[in-house]
């Protein structure tokens, strides 16, 4: 495994004063075609009560992912689904959405999710707004033999030699895809994802350390340089294989793939355009009432 760059998420708050971890890169677009990653982690209510109240937003695309717990999703365009834990979400804003994610209020046992951003290519950012979850329908996954199990979020992967293919979450942006990869103990595993352009991964739960047969076990503890910590997000060389070991409380990661857009954008809060006067044009049509309202 071959790290690129190496980002560590930071504390913030959103929505109604929701408590999260986030990584985020508006302005070098090293995640290309990703923009951002949101982690809400925490089993006190008061980090996620709030919620995230009716907001927009446009020119890109939301991904959100829920392990623990759960949210209520509205929109403009009459959806309304419980997303829970195993579920996956997918809005292709385009020209404009209104949604609001509230915590469920039988999901009392805390909660574990992310919110994933992916830009938009400048031709499609003025489409209509496109929505799909898997709220009902079983997971793609399957387990090696060396205890790492992957789940196909979104997109196609390769695992165990054969293909992987989310059966719902198909079309993204930068042709991503996402995939949540878990290690049991002292598992480890070997990957080949040089069929993308971009490869990284968010280590959310346990450590990391690169995996070499050439080595036994004691050179990876010894090196500080092979090991990875919760919280780290790596841009990969995707053309080098992946090789990854957990040490004895397992870990967890999300992976992601894709191909970059390769242009240049403007963020303005919940807007991903590629000019300024894009941004302003948005708020305009925004603030005319023009993306709709949640009914």
């Amino acid at each position: 495994m071959k790290v690129l760059s190496q980002f560590s998420a930071q504390a913030s708050m959103d929505g109604d004063g929701v408590n999260i971890r986030r990584v985020a890169d508006f302005v070098t677009t090293k995640f290309d075609p990703f923009l951002m990653i949101d982690e809400i982690k925490s089993d006190d209510e008061q980090d996620f009560i709030g919620g995230f109240p009716a907001h927009p937003h446009r020119g890109m695309e939301t991904f959100t992912y829920i392990r623990k717990g759960g949210f209520e999703h509205r929109d403009q365009m009459g959806n309304v689904k419980a997303i829970r834990a195993g579920d996956v979400q997918w809005m292709s804003t385009g020209f404009g959405v209104v949604h609001s994610e509230m915590p469920l209020a039988d999901a009392v046992d805390g909660l574990h999710g992310f919110q994933i951003w992916v830009n938009m290519p400048a031709k499609d950012k003025l489409r209509p707004a496109k929505y799909q979850d898997t709220a009902g329908s079983a997971s793609v996954e399957a387990t090696n033999d060396t205890g790492a199990t992957l789940k196909a979020l979104a997109g196609d992967w390769g695992f165990k030699d054969q293909p992987l293919i989310s059966a719902t979450i198909q079309g993204l942006a930068g042709e991503a895809a996402i995939a949540d990869l878990s290690l049991a103990p002292n598992a480890e595993t070997t990957l080949d994802l040089s069929q993308h352009e971009f490869v990284a991964l968010y280590l959310y739960q346990g450590d990391l350390y690169k995996s070499d047969s050439s080595k036994g076990e004691d050179s990876h503890r010894s090196s500080a340089s092979n090991q990875h910590h919760e919280g780290e997000f790596l841009v990969l060389d995707s053309q080098s294989v992946l090789k990854l070991k957990a040490d004895d409380r397992g870990a967890g990661m999300l992976l992601f793939a894709g191909k970059p857009i390769r242009e240049k954008i403007v963020q303005m809060g919940p807007f991903v355009m590629n000019t300024q006067a894009e941004i302003q044009q948005a708020i305009r049509d925004y603030q005319a009432g023009r993306f709709g309202q949640i009914a």
